[in-house]
């Protein structure tokens, strides 16, 4: 299980993504807009840089749901292998067979 303050803060930063997504879209669009002044796109870059970092998709981690593993972490499922591996000999995710011989 991994340290509950690591997956507050991960949703933490899930949440300011949510929040800030279309206000970097629209300075990164005017910021790559070469018909615009040199100025204006400066003055764009200055602001975006002036965001909280955490608001940068790329700061957001993968993790398990349900244990909050950092790694070996399935994207399809939203899990990681170990508690795939549970569920799976569970039976409880539809479709996945576990082999054995």
């Amino acid at each position: 299980m991994a340290k509950t303050s690591s997956v507050e803060k991960n949703n933490r930063r899930r949440k300011l993504v949510d929040q800030s997504a279309a206000k970097r879209k629209a300075l990164k669009a005017t910021i790559m807009d070469k018909s615009l002044p040199i100025e204006e796109r400066f003055r764009a870059q200055l602001k975006l840089a002036a965001m909280p970092r955490n608001s940068s998709r790329t700061r957001i981690r993968n993790r398990c749901e349900i244990t909050g593993r950092p790694r070996a972490y399935y994207r399809k499922l939203k899990m990681s292998r170990i508690a795939l591996r549970e569920l799976g000999s569970l039976g409880a995710i539809p479709g996945l067979v576990k082999s054995s011989w």
